[in-house]
This record gives C-alpha cells, structure tokens and sequence, in this order.
C-alpha cells in the first residue's frame, strides 16, 4: 500500500503536466453519488479520450493512502474520496474469484488500528485541498479479503458531503472540510465476515442508508441537515451490498433495495409498496431506471437462481412470478440471469451484462429479447466494476487496471484495450466529468483527459 508521500507526488504531477490540461470545469457534470457518471452526456458535448495508459492522455495521477473502493463523487471542481488508513501491516486484497479463504471470521483478529478519512482533490490538478478524519480504531469485524474498510461510495446534495464508513458511522462534513454532524453504528455481524458496502443516498431533505446484515437489518431515515433520525424500519434481510435507489416515476418517489430474499420499494415515509423474489444468494448490483422502467439484478457465478427484472411504476404488493413463470402487469420483462458484481449499463435500447469471470451478455432493455447469449471477454479474466459508455463505445475496467473497448449492440466485438500500472488493481468504478474520466486503483487516482491544442491558452484559475 502506499501510506507516503502521496500528496507530494499528486502536487508534482500536477505542476508536471497542468500546463497542457488547464481547461475549465464544464458546467453540468457534478457526479452526486454512486454510479451516476457512467452514462455520456449529448452527442455535441465533449467526452473523455477513448485510449489512454499509465502516461498516455493523464492529465493527472495521484497516490492515495489506504486501501479503499469506493468510486469518486465530483461537485464542481471538487472531488470526494474516503480511504481507511493502516497504522501497520494488514492483508493485501486478491485478485480473481475463488473457494479458498471465503470465512474472513477465521483469519486472526485483526488488531491493527486505522483511520477513516474523508478526502477532497481538486478535479483540475488533483491537488489535495483537505482531508479529515473521520474516525480512529481497531475494525470491530471482519471483511472479506477482496473488500475494504471504506468500499461505501460518499454522496453530496452540493451544500454538504456525507460519508459512509460501514460499522463505523455516517459523517458529514461541508464542502469545505468543516465537520457538521455524525451518526454512528453498532458493529453487525456479515453473512461469513465479509463486511459492508452499501453507499447512502440523498434526497430531498433526507440522507438514506440501509444496513443490511445477519443481526438486525435497517433502512434509516436521516435529516440531513442535523443527522437526527427521522424513521427507521426493520428489514427481512441479511447480508446485502446492493446500494438503495431513489426511483422517481411519474406516480411517486420510491426507495428501492435489491436482496438475497426480496428486492423492495418503499415510499418516503419507509412503508412498504412492493415486493419481488431475489433468487440470488448475494444482492450487489444497484437498481436503476431507463425508458420508465426499473430495472433490479442478482446472482451469484455459482449459486442461485439469478434473475433480472424490468419494473413499470404504480405496482403494489407481491410481484414475484409464479412457479409457471406468470407475471403481473406491472413486470415488463424477467429473465433467469443476473450479473454477480457490475450493474448493468444500458446504450440506446440495449442492455450489456458483464459477469465477473469475463464474459458479457446483452438483452433488448425494452423486451428483454436475448441479443447475445453469454461472449468471453479475451483476458478479461476478472470484473468488479460497472462497466461506462462514450463515444459509442462500451468500456469496462478489469481488476488488473485493464480497460476493454467494446462495440455495443448485436455484433460483439472487443475493440482495443488500454492498460494503466501493473500495479493498479481496481474494483471501483470510474466516472465520466465532461471530458474527464476518473480512475481509482488501489494504488492511486488517474484524470484521464486529452491534452489541450496546440496554441491553446490555459483557462483562468
């Protein structure tokens, strides 16, 4: 890990290379909370570049301390990371899938004292303008050996950022660093000791958070002005991953969170609307919405009958199919297929499913017709993050810092791939900022943006 000298050297490169990318902060590209960022904006607007390396179109690169999965936010030029920092040595998380090392409860206690921090870039020189810690201590449970102590991705409403640590507490803080209130956590037990991730979500004048768990399950309503509770429901879940989704439909707003049992909408006040089977023996996939539909997914590489949804608005109570395969009127679609990690990512009406062990499927989004059955990535090997879209083309980063250019649509085809550090596993997912895109690896966080003309003349900072 690298725990020195990381603000010195995202301070030199910076002053290194600004000089070429000193272009202003497009209007309209804040990135408020977990994977938003992921679609493109306008065709007439500007995107990031479509190839790139370690060198080759960064504007900037910067190490960060810790270890950590959470994705950036952005608001105005400002970016947003938590991280939890090691006072020692701690175990290196692995690559791939496998069977081995699945119980975290039996690898010897973790004693090692650490700090959750919350830190704010600069988005035009990744310069570091502040960093606080959020809490200090010895984790009071385990996590499994491909997570982390901070894998929750912070949200901001643009007034304030709030920040997620699992079994630890909620914190906000203003744009500027100033602490303002926090909320914090009672330590759950996980479905084998494999830690949490579910990121909150703001909306309103509310910040949501579920904590999904094998002790006592919750969705919690928070003010955020205060961090006073609002209303807290129990939930009939376990152990869960899959960030909630606020799903604004013509007929209502409601909160939806995917789960092994259940996926579930609830409306603002936390009562519950509906219900549908989650076949899967893990949820992680967020839900999220397209063409007026909702669209919720699970599954496991191994186990479970994994199943993918398409949700019209106004539904009430049970949706689930029946043991024929019937539905209601308000599923549009179902299939018996679901990613295990990446949410699916939809371009114009096609739906792109990307499995961990390097295979991708697509489906019409609209009827769920099976474009393709199930394509091997070449290489590809493993994929914990959500795969991102621009400039027609489909991208999605491996776990060892490898980005897969893909033609989206019928005819499969992997177009080229730009590779970054060979130390830079990642397992966050990266987000689109006007003609930016943000990479974070375990080792450090990438600005990939292509170089300003020749002649051209730097923006005012």
């Amino acid at each position: 890990m690298r725990l020195a000298c990381w603000a010195c050297c995202g301070v030199f490169c910076a002053g290194l290379l600004g000089s070429q990318w000193a272009g202003a902060v497009e209007a309209g590209t804040n990135i408020p909370r977990f994977l938003t960022g992921r679609q493109p904006a306008a065709a007439d607007q500007p995107h990031p570049p479509e190839h790139w390396s370690a060198t080759e179109n960064i504007a900037w690169k910067t190490d960060i301390p810790g270890m950590a999965w959470s994705s950036p936010i952005v608001w105005g030029d400002r970016i947003f990371l938590t991280t939890c920092i090691a006072k020692g040595q701690v175990h290196e998380p692995r690559k791939g899938l496998y069977l081995e090392d699945v119980d975290a409860n039996k690898y010897p206690r973790d004693t090692t004292e650490r700090e959750w921090k919350v830190l704010c870039f600069d988005l035009k020189s990744g310069s570091l303008l502040w960093e606080q810690v959020a809490y200090k201590g010895v984790p009071a449970k385990p996590y499994h050996i491909k997570n982390t102590l901070a894998s929750e991705t912070a949200t901001t409403d643009g007034e304030r950022v709030y920040a997620l640590f699992g079994n630890v507490g909620l914190y906000c803080y203003d744009l500027d660093g100033k602490p303002l209130w926090s909320h914090p956590l009672v330590a759950r037990e996980t479905n084998y000791g494999w830690g949490t991730s579910m990121s909150p979500v703001v909306h309103g004048d509310r910040v949501y958070l579920a904590n999904d768990n094998e002790e006592k399950s919750t969705l919690t309503a928070l003010d955020k002005k205060t961090g006073k509770v609002i209303w807290e429901i129990p939930r009939d879940e376990k152990t869960n991953y899959s960030t909630p989704f606020v799903w604004e439909n013509p007929q209502r707003t409601e909160i939806v969170i995917s789960g092994i049992n259940w996926a579930k909408a609830y409306d603002l006040d936390g009562k519950e609307l509906w219900k549908i089977k989650g076949k899967s023996i893990l949820a992680i996939p967020t839900p999220f919405e397209q063409f007026g539909l909702l669209y919720v997914s699970s599954g496991h590489v191994l186990w479970g009958e994994n199943r993918t949804y398409a949700i019209k608005p106004g539904a009430e109570g049970d949706l689930s199919p029946t043991e024929a395969g019937e539905v209601g009127p308000h599923i549009a679609w179902y299939v018996k297929d679901g990613p295990y990690h990446p949410t699916p990512l939809i371009i114009g009406d096609d739906m792109h499913i990307l499995y961990d062990r390097g295979f991708m499927a697509c489906y019409n989004a609209k009827t769920g017709e099976k474009i393709y059955d199930k394509k091997r990535i070449p290489n590809g090997r493993a994929f914990t993050s959500s795969p991102w879209s621009y400039a027609g083309k489909l991208f999605c980063i491996n776990e060892d810092g490898v980005t897969f250019a893909i033609k989206p649509g019928a005819d499969f085809e992997v177009l080229y791939t730009n590779p970054l550090a060979e130390d830079d596993m990642c397992m966050a997912t990266p987000v689109i900022v006007g003609d930016r895109l943000l990479i974070r690896t375990a080792a450090r966080l990438y600005c990939v943006q292509a170089p300003a003309p020749a002649g051209s003349v730097p923006a005012a900072r």
